[in-house]
């Protein structure tokens, strides 16, 4: 049995090595997401979004949230739904669409490094949050009203040096939090190794994966994208799957899954400041994953 301060070197070994990994990824991409919005080219994209956003029952410039929170986080789909005069259904339909098709830059990386390929995390994370919104719609009172975008809107304006300040300050603080977490969960996942507490986690968490379509052997990884995201937890899971005796369709629905339902303790959370109510925040999202593993799970059985 390993000393308990071998065991602690070990995880702080790994976190270190998946923190590096993610800080590579985070820094560059958060950066270009900024200048894009600095420059005002985001706007100019929502006029491409029109059709897109009447079928989805939004108006028009709707497109800027879900842009934002695409290209950058759910902070940034947040932002720009506060500043904008939206209804409340409007606003729940895109908060659903920015909870799925979030930071896809980032999470597409981290999920192609660990179990699927990139464009089918896209593709699957895309469909279902335009098949999830367009279901809500009918639930919803919305109409394709007008309107204007404030010039001052994600920075625009901004000289550069100032943009660049906000953009380091923020991405900085962003980082610090991501390694305080991915160091903790690494030790702990070296500890929980070598006291096997994972067969404790596996068993207490084997009703929610037959749930949701999922094998039991990922049970550790699909707590850790549930509960910290893959921007914090991905790191820990591409770690992780390098080491599980996981099969390449587990892993692959694990990450169908969780690219559609993950960090379900603090995404939804940040919606509420703006009235949206916890239902329309939490269901909608974890039924769309379901539905997504057992349609995955029906075409690999017919070898589609």
């Amino acid at each position: 049995m390993k000393t308990v301060c071998k065991i602690g070197i070990q995880g702080i070994k790994k976190g270190l090595s998946a923190f590096v990994w993610m800080a590579k990824i985070i820094i560059p991409v958060s950066f270009f997401t900024a200048l894009l919005s600095w420059a005002g080219i985001i706007e100019y994209i929502t006029e491409v979004f029109k059709p897109f956003m009447s079928f989805l029952g939004l108006p028009s410039v709707s497109a800027i949230p879900l842009i934002a929170g695409a290209l950058s986080s759910v902070y940034a789909g947040i932002a720009a739904m506060s500043v904008l005069p939206f209804k409340l259904e409007e606003m729940i339909l895109m908060a659903n669409f920015i909870l799925i098709c979030h930071n896809m830059i980032q999470e597409t990386i981290i999920q192609a490094n660990s179990g699927i390929k990139a464009w089918k995390t896209i593709g699957v994370r895309l469909f279902a949050a335009t098949i999830t919104v367009y279901v809500l719609k009918f639930f919803m009172k919305t109409s394709p009203s007008h309107i204007e975008v404030p010039k001052t809107f994600m920075g625009k304006g901004q000289p550069f040096w100032d943009m660049a300040l906000v953009w380091a300050t923020s991405t900085g603080r962003l980082v610090f939090k991501i390694f305080l977490i991915i160091m903790g969960i690494m030790v702990f996942l070296e500890f929980a190794k070598a006291y096997k507490w994972t067969d404790l986690i596996c068993r207490l968490t084997r009703p929610f994966l037959k749930l949701m379509g999922l094998s039991e052997r990922v049970g550790l990884l699909w707590m850790t994208a549930v509960v910290f995201g893959l921007a914090y937890g991905g790191a820990v899971i591409v770690e992780e799957a390098k080491n599980e005796n996981i099969k390449k369709e587990e892993l692959e629905a694990l990450q169908l899954s969780v690219g559609i339902n993950h960090s379900m303790v603090e995404d939804p959370s940040l919606f509420l400041p703006l009235g949206l109510p916890a239902f329309w925040l939490w269901v909608p999202r974890l039924i769309t994953a379901m539905v997504a593993t057992r349609i995955f799970a029906f075409l690999k059985n017919r070898r589609f």
